[in-house]
């Protein structure tokens, strides 16, 4: 069932996210969605391919070569509300995660106890925003704090299978940079399992010089290569060339791809924001 936020909750969001300008920087080789009836740049396989490459197997913060990552548990989401507005924060999870859920068919919910949680996400204010990520992420995380408008991280098995993830979002800071939805729907997004930004990959919420803050046709098709059934946790690049390769000629060809900028939009968000 589709939830509604009450006319108080979607002022308070609207002034979140409208409250500051954006800057959009972009190459000029970056591709850009066609409005004629030819594929977007970002439609072809060879793109699609390079960039799950790019989100899938590196990290942002390190320069390592990795093997795919991602949940084999169910996802198990603990919210920890240190400032004001808890109902208007966890109904952004939820539809964010009811979104993700529906993408991936990995099952995602939210719960009442720590205890019970895989995820711990915290809402908290830019004056705790270092302490609350060195008490969860430690101290190489916190090394990041500056430059860094909110975080995620996740922890992993020997096979290279999330086991647990944390997300940090200094509200204030946040809603400073017209990024308190971007920071839900990116945090969340990345600690499936595709962590690294990048400027190769366009549109996407996963490059930091574009505007968007609600996914992408190419992060729905993204996610739906992550989560494919053919794609195991611990695939090097090798190995998983070939599963996307045949999974993104199958979406070629059934339409998946083509469609991918309209089917990602049945998310809950983007009437809320006005798409």
């Amino acid at each position: 069932m589709r939830t509604s936020l009450n006319l108080g909750l979607y002022l308070s969001l609207c002034l979140s996210l409208y409250c500051s300008t954006f800057s959009v920087f972009a190459a000029q080789t970056t591709p850009v969605l066609s409005h004629a009836a030819k594929p977007a740049a970002w439609q072809s396989s060879i793109y699609i391919s390079q960039a799950f490459n790019e989100v899938a197997l590196k990290n942002e913060y390190d320069k390592a070569r990795h093997r795919i990552r991602k949940w084999r548990i169910p996802v198990r989401v603990f919210i920890e509300h240190q400032v004001g507005d808890r109902a208007l924060h966890t109904q952004l999870v939820q539809m964010q995660l009811t979104h993700l859920a529906e993408i991936t068919g990995h099952d995602m919910q939210l719960v009442d106890t720590l205890a019970d949680a895989n995820l711990h996400l915290v809402f908290t204010r830019q004056s705790l925003w270092a302490s609350e990520v060195m008490r969860l992420m430690g101290v190489k995380s916190a090394q990041n704090v500056h430059g860094s408008v909110c975080m995620g991280k996740f922890a992993l098995n020997s096979k290279s299978e999330i086991e647990r993830a944390w997300v940090i979002i200094p509200v204030d800071q946040a809603q400073m940079h017209g990024k308190l939805v971007a920071c839900v729907v990116e945090e969340i997004t990345q600690v499936l399992g595709l962590p690294n930004d990048s400027e190769k990959v366009f549109p996407s919420i996963f490059n930091d010089k574009t505007p968007q803050d609600l996914l992408t046709g190419l992060d729905f098709i993204l996610l739906k290569l992550l989560y494919n059934p053919s794609i195991h946790a611990g695939m090097t690049a090798a190995e998983v060339k070939s599963p996307v390769q045949f999974l993104l000629k199958q979406w070629q060809s059934d339409g998946t791809i083509e469609h991918a900028d309209k089917i990602v939009r049945q998310g809950q968000l983007y009437p809320l924001l006005g798409y």
